[in-house]
């Protein structure tokens, strides 16, 4: 037999490839929450229209200026309108849909998460910049996402310090803080 010649029992070995990305499918399957159906699409669909419509709502209390002179709210405003295009597509398509899936326990994370993001608008001008980021960063990484304290401390305090030399000198962004250089 020549040293590049199949064995013969090799045609009767199982395919690794093949079984490792069976299991991993698998894993994938088990893992997922059940399916929502249309009825999950339909509020999916309408929480991203009322999104969208409040947003350029907002945005064009900015003012939107023209197109040679683009007022603060112009590119926001184009934003939410395209948001809302989208959320009628989903709700015209959406039905039709099989990828939604139910909410859950783990939903809820998100509520929180935005509910974090909120509290980080209402409490930025009142103590400033670092603090807020700082617990932000910190209720994201470590009860969120489930890292150590300690890689939670050390990336918290440096995306904070990293936002803050971005905003407040790169970018020249006047954000009320507490600290200063």
């Amino acid at each position: 037999m020549s040293e590049t010649a199949p064995r013969p029992d090799s045609a009767h070995e199982p395919d690794i490839l093949a079984q490792l990305q069976a299991e991993v499918a698998q894993d994938l399957a088990d893992e997922r929450p059940p399916a929502g159906g249309p009825a999950y699409q339909v509020v999916a669909a309408v929480a991203v229209l009322v999104l969208g419509a409040v947003a350029a709502w907002l945005a064009h209390g900015y003012g939107l200026g023209s197109l040679r002179r683009p007022g603060p709210g112009l590119w926001p405003f184009v934003v939410s309108v395209l948001i809302v295009v989208l959320g009628l597509v989903l709700l015209l398509r959406g039905r039709a849909l099989d990828d939604a899936e139910k909410f859950t326990r783990s939903s809820l994370l998100v509520l929180v998460g935005a509910a974090t993001f909120l509290a980080l608008g209402v409490l930025l001008p009142v103590v400033g910049f670092e603090i807020p980021a700082v617990l932000l960063c910190i209720v994201w990484l470590r009860f969120l996402g489930g890292e150590s304290w300690r890689s939670t401390l050390v990336i918290s305090v440096l995306t904070t310090a990293a936002f803050y030399l971005l905003f407040l000198y790169a970018l020249s962004i006047p954000l009320p803080h507490l600290i200063a250089f």
